[in-house]
């Protein structure tokens, strides 16, 4: 993969435009490419998953599967930025797909929107659209607890992470990592038949994560350090996600308010641990929670920043 980080004035503008691209255009609405690779990777899995295996053979198909899924499309974007004269456009454009910081943003405001009515049952529709749970019987207290764990958990996956993997190795390094965790968020359940066939999914998804989790950990505790990062530490740690329990745990501190607790899933009802200190989420906290993963970026873009000046002055 190619390395873009040698000059960070050119990755700076790159981000920079892909994020304005963003803001601007959102996601596309006619045929967004994770849409596509979404069915894609179901054929693979309608294939490949067998529950009669051994759980050997499970884990080594759901492996397979993901390496034929993944595989092609990074290929081909790596061989790509090889060719083109206009690497850094395709770059930018790549990135411009992997983020998801507008669609974060819109999800967030129309269940904001539909509290704000008193609209419940909208509230719990809209919020049904970027959580798993059950969301039939929640109240307006568990909407904004489910909408404010989504909001700073993809502040990670659809945001620092994506960029933290394009630092790194340009649009090939966005398209692994959003792939790769579009296909944890279709076979990371830790039930049914996914249980084993998913589970090189989600272990890979935990690797690529791990870092920048750290790194939105730190992002969201700027104000409130020693309290947010040590909720992370021992509250995030009892979760049972290792990257997603630290961030959640930092954002509900530097927010003030607890999330966790009781979630249903389908039949099944999860006690899962309290993160953070404070009184339940509301509305504005959901608005709050966005601003974070805002705030969170304006930071990268400063670091940037100050990156790219020593650059010029060394």
């Amino acid at each position: 993969m190619r390395m873009i980080f040698h000059d960070p004035w050119s990755l700076l503008a790159i981000t920079i435009i892909a994020l304005l691209m963003d803001r601007l255009l959102g996601e596309a609405m006619i045929y967004h490419p994770l849409v596509g690779f979404g069915r894609w990777a179901v054929r693979w899995e309608n294939w490949l998953r067998h529950e009669s295996g051994s759980t050997r053979i499970q884990i080594l198909l759901g492996g397979l599967a993901l390496l034929i899924a993944v595989g092609p499309w990074v290929g081909l974007t790596i061989w790509l930025d090889q060719q083109l004269v206009v690497a850094q456009v395709m770059d930018m454009v790549l990135l411009y797909f992997a983020l998801g910081l507008r669609s974060l943003q819109e999800h967030g405001e129309e269940v904001v929107q539909a509290l704000q009515a008193d609209d419940l049952p909208l509230a719990r529709e809209r919020v049904g659209m970027i959580v798993s749970r059950n969301t039939a019987d929640m109240d307006a207290a568990d909407v904004s607890r489910a909408t404010v764990e989504s909001v700073l958990e993809n502040g990670n996956d659809a945001v620092v992470g994506t960029l933290f993997w394009f630092f790194l190795f340009g649009g090939a390094g966005a398209v692994l990592y959003r792939l790769v965790n579009t296909l944890d968020a279709m076979w990371g359940y830790k039930v049914g038949h996914y249980l084993y066939f998913g589970r090189v999914a989600a272990r890979l998804d935990d690797l690529l994560n791990w870092l920048p989790a750290r790194i939105t950990v730190g992002l969201y505790a700027i104000g409130n350090w020693r309290q947010c990062w040590a909720h992370a530490r021992s509250q995030g740690g009892q979760w049972d996600s290792p990257n997603a329990g630290p961030v959640m745990a930092s954002g509900a501190t530097a927010l003030g308010v607890e999330l966790g607790g009781t979630a249903i899933y389908g039949d099944l009802t999860h006690e899962r641990p309290h993160l953070g200190v404070g009184p339940a989420p509301g509305a504005d906290d959901i608005s709050r929670a966005l601003s974070l993963v805002q705030r969170a970026v304006r930071y990268i873009l400063l670091f940037m920043l100050l990156v790219a000046g020593v650059w010029t002055l060394a």
